[in-house]
């Protein structure tokens, strides 16, 4: 499912226009951006947490050259499936 088919979904379902829908989820992905970016944790019942993970600098190996190469330290966006998101997808 697309962003613009989400929106269709959620307006049609609540009787709103898709504008106002869709000015609501800019602001919900925003707020959740926002405050992954400052190291917060984002828990929403029923669906999942988003959280910031720190990988470690490493050394790694170009598989097509065998060279070892260094890939620094970074941040990267997790999510994980809440129990009831689990269960309705089981």
């Amino acid at each position: 499912m697309t962003k613009v088919e989400l929106i269709d979904k959620v307006a049609e379902g609540l009787g709103l226009p898709k504008r106002e829908i869709e000015k609501m989820l800019e602001k919900l992905i925003s707020t959740i951006q926002n405050a992954l970016k400052s190291g917060e944790k984002v828990s929403v019942a029923g669906l999942g947490t988003f959280v910031v993970k720190e990988k470690k600098e490493r050394m790694a190996r170009n598989p097509k050259t065998g060279d070892t190469v260094h890939v620094p330290a970074k941040k990267a966006p997790k999510f994980r499936p809440g129990k009831e998101l689990k269960e309705i997808i089981q």
